[in-house]
C-alpha cells in the first residue's frame, strides 16, 4: 500500500495538473498570440502616428545670419528647439513656407525689426523663441552702440541667478509611475475576474463529471481547493508577465515608453498585489463553483464577487486624483480593497512602509481564513448534484 500524499505534494500535483490543462488548450495559445501581436502592433502604430514631443521647428532666415545663434540658443533654453536654415531671398522663403518646407521664414528689416512669414499661425512656443531672440539681438546691438561689450556684461552679471529651493519638489517620475500603476491594475483585475471564473468553471466541470468524487477520496478539500487556485493563478501570472514584458520591450524599442527603476519597482509591486488579490477572490470563486451543477448557473452564485470587484474599481478610480484622501486611506487598510488601492498609493508615494507591511499581513490573514471557510463550503456543496446551493445553505451548519 502506497504512503499517503503529504499536503504539499498533494497541492503541487493538483496545481501542476491545472496549469498544464490550461496552457495546453489551443484557444489559450491562439488568443494569447493574438493579444501579444495586438500589443506590439498598437505600440508600433502609436509610435508612427503620434509624433514626438521633440520635433524641431524649421526656421528660414533671409539675408544676415547673425540672428541664427540666438534663435538656436533660446530654443534650446525654453524647450522649443529650432533648426535655422539660410534662405536665398524673401520670395524663395515665402515659397518654402507655402509648400511646408519651412515652419516660419524670418525677414529682417532695416530698423532691427523682423517679419515672420507663416502659413497660418505661429505656435506659442516658437513665437516666444523668435521674440526673445530678436530682443536679445537688439539689446546686444544697442550695447555695442554705447561702447559696451555684451560678452563682458554677460560675464559680469552671470552670477546673478535665482536658485529655487522647493520645500516639496515635484517628482519627475510620479506621472509615469501613476499611469503605469493604473494601467497594470486595470489589466490585473480584468485577469482576476477572468481567472476567478476559470476556477469556478473548473470546479463545476469536475462536479458535473463526478471526477471530484474520485479526487476527494484521496485529497482533502482544502488541498484540492488550493491546488486549483495555485495552478490557475500561475497561468494568469505567467500570462500577465508575458503581456508586461512584451509591452515594455515594444515601448522601449519604439521610444514610446521610458521606464525607470522606480516604475519597474511599481510594476513588480503591483504584480505582487495581484497575487494577493487573486488568492482572495479565487478561493471564493471555487466555493461559488461548488454550489452549482451546471456552468450556466455559475453567474448566479458568483455575482456577489463580481459586484465587489466593480465597487473596488470605482473606489480606486475615484481615488486616483486624490491618493492621500480619506477614502483612499481608509479603504486601503481593508481587504480586498487594499489589493487595488495600495499600488496606487505606493505609486503616488503616499504609502508608508508600515502601511504596506500591515496591509500585506492583513490580506494574507483574511485570505487564509477565507480559504478554510471556502473549503468547508466546497466540502458541503461539491457532492450535492442538481439544485443550486444558496450561500445561506452553504454557510449554515
Amino acid at each position: 500500500m502506497s504512503a499517503p500524499l503529504s499536503p504539499a505534494r498533494a497541492i503541487g500535483l493538483v496545481a501542476r495538473r491545472e496549469f498544464l490543462t490550461q496552457v495546453a488548450k489551443k484557444s489559450f495559445v491562439i488568443s494569447n498570440v493574438i493579444i501579444l501581436l495586438a500589443i506590439v502592433g498598437g505600440i508600433v502604430a502609436y509610435s508612427l502616428f503620434s509624433g514626438g514631443d521633440d520635433e524641431r521647428a524649421t526656421v528660414g532666415l533671409v539675408g544676415d545670419q547673425s540672428l541664427a545663434p540666438a534663435l538656436v540658443a533660446t530654443g534650446d533654453a525654453v524647450g522649443t528647439p529650432v533648426d535655422v536654415v539660410p534662405a536665398a531671398d524673401e520670395q524663395a522663403a515665402r515659397d518654402e513656407v507655402g509648400i511646408g518646407d519651412l515652419d516660419v521664414a524670418l525677414i529682417p528689416g532695416t530698423d532691427g525689426s523682423v517679419t515672420a512669414v507663416t502659413e497660418s499661425e505661429i505656435g506659442s512656443g516658437l513665437r516666444t523663441v523668435i521674440d526673445a531672440a530678436v530682443v536679445q539681438q537688439a539689446q546686444a546691438g544697442a550695447l555695442v552702440a554705447q561702447g559696451v561689450d555684451p560678452a563682458q556684461l554677460a560675464e559680469a552679471t552671470g552670477r546673478a541667478v535665482v536658485t529655487v529651493d522647493a520645500l516639496d519638489p515635484p517628482d519627475p517620475e510620479k506621472g509615469q509611475r501613476v499611469a503605469l500603476s493604473i494601467a497594470v491594475v486595470v489589466l490585473l483585475y480584468m485577469q482576476i475576474m477572468m481567472f476567478g471564473m476559470y476556477v469556478a468553471m473548473g470546479v463545476v466541470e469536475e462536479k458535473s463529471s463526478r471526477v471530484v468524487e474520485l479526487l476527494l477520496s484521496t485529497l482533502r478539500p482544502l488541498q484540492l481547493l488550493w491546488g486549483k487556485v495555485i495552478g490557475i493563478g500561475a497561468v494568469g501570472l505567467v500570462q500577465l508577465t508575458a503581456y508586461g514584458v512584451v509591452g515594455v520591450a515594444a515601448g522601449l524599442a519604439t521610444g514610446v515608453l521610458t521606464v525607470t527603476g522606480t516604475a519597474i519597482g511599481v510594476l513588480a509591486g503591483t504584480l505582487g498585489w495581484f497575487v494577493l488579490g487573486f488568492a482572495f477572490f479565487a478561493v471564493l470563486y471555487a466555493a461559488a463553483g461548488s454550489m452549482v451543477s451546471r456552468q450556466e448557473d455559475v453567474n448566479a452564485t458568483a455575482s456577489p464577487l463580481m459586484v465587489l470587484i466593480v465597487i473596488m474599481f470605482f473606489s480606486a478610480f475615484s481615488s486616483v486624483s486624490n491618493p492621500e484622501g480619506t477614502l483612499s486611506n481608509v479603504l486601503s487598510w481593508i481587504p480586498p480593497f487594499s489589493a487595488i488601492l495600495m499600488p496606487l498609493r505606493i505609486a503616488a508615494g503616499v504609502a508608508s512602509p508600515v502601511q504596506v507591511v500591515v496591509t500585506v499581513a492583513l490580506m494574507l490573514a483574511v485570505t487564509a481564513a477565507l480559504s478554510v471557510l471556502a473549503a468547508k463550503i466546497y466540502q458541503r456543496s461539491i457532492l450535492r448534484i442538481g439544485k443550486v446551493v444558496s450561500w445561506r445553505e452553504a454557510l449554515g451548519r
